[in-house]
């Protein structure tokens, strides 16, 4: 091969690779953090003001997950961010009001998540309705649901007290717990992100049922002739996003106690 063919392999290699959505989405996000680099260098650039970020962003980051898989398998959920609530209400009140341990009175909470996120999937399936529209009803009656319970409950518009409960301390040390490194306190929040970062990508690409997602999403018909189960697929796929919900609403509850 000459050098002129070479070049016009690297010319052509590194189009494909511009043309790829990561590359942009990676020069997208070191423009806005190099823009506010340049306007508040104290808060971005130091790795004080980058554990700050991380911190919220990591619920956010979590949530986004779980519905890009959605996403990807053609479907999509308006209610994750009222179920953040939910689970967190439920939780408080078993622990709260009826002197549950907060462990179990967690788990019925991912319990009830599980079981919404598995009936907005079969409505979707079943109904053939949109996913924005059912996702969106279900938004309306847990809202509605958040907000009459707990002022039927607490006679506020929020349930307190939840670090005075049994095993608050416990689930604060697994879902906010801060770790000193580098001379920087990091919430354990972060390495949640990480870890369902790490297992979505690992599962999106190297698993059979990453695959089924893709199919899914892509032509839900012809991948059931090819003997995909749909059905199950994006069944599934609510009830990670909801399951993604809990556990942002765990995190949220031992970091407000509230």
């Amino acid at each position: 091969m000459t050098t002129g063919d070479e070049r016009l392999v690297e010319i052509g290699m590194g189009r494909r690779l511009l043309r790829r959505p990561e590359v942009g989405a990676v020069i997208g996000a070191a423009a806005v953090w190099l823009f506010f680099a340049l306007i508040a260098p104290e808060n971005w650039v130091s790795l004080g003001g980058l554990a700050r970020i991380l911190d919220p962003a990591s619920t956010l980051g979590i949530m986004a997950i779980a519905v890009a898989l959605l996403m990807i398998g053609g479907e999509f959920d308006l209610s994750t961010g009222v179920m953040t609530g939910t689970t967190g209400l439920v939780a408080g009140l078993l622990s709260t009001r009826m002197g549950w341990n907060l462990w179990p009175a967690m788990f019925i909470a991912f319990i009830f998540a599980l079981v919404v996120g598995y009936l907005n999937g079969v409505m979707v399936i079943k109904t053939g309705l949109p996913s924005f529209i059912v996702t969106l009803a279900t938004f309306f009656v847990l809202r509605g649901a958040n907000v009459g319970v707990t002022r039927l409950v607490t006679e506020q518009v929020y349930v307190g007290g939840i670090d005075k409960t049994a095993g608050f301390e416990s689930a604060r040390t697994v879902f906010n717990i801060g770790v000193s490194l580098f001379g920087v306190e990091w919430r354990s929040s972060i390495l949640w992100w990480v870890v369902v970062t790490a297992i979505a990508s690992l599962m999106l690409l190297r698993t059979r049922y990453g695959s089924w997602i893709f199919a899914t999403g892509g032509d839900a018909e012809a991948a059931r002739k090819a003997g995909v189960p749909t059905a199950r697929v994006k069944i599934s796929l609510f009830m990670t996003t909801a399951a993604a919900a809990w556990l942002v609403g765990m995190m949220n509850i031992v970091r407000l106690r509230s």
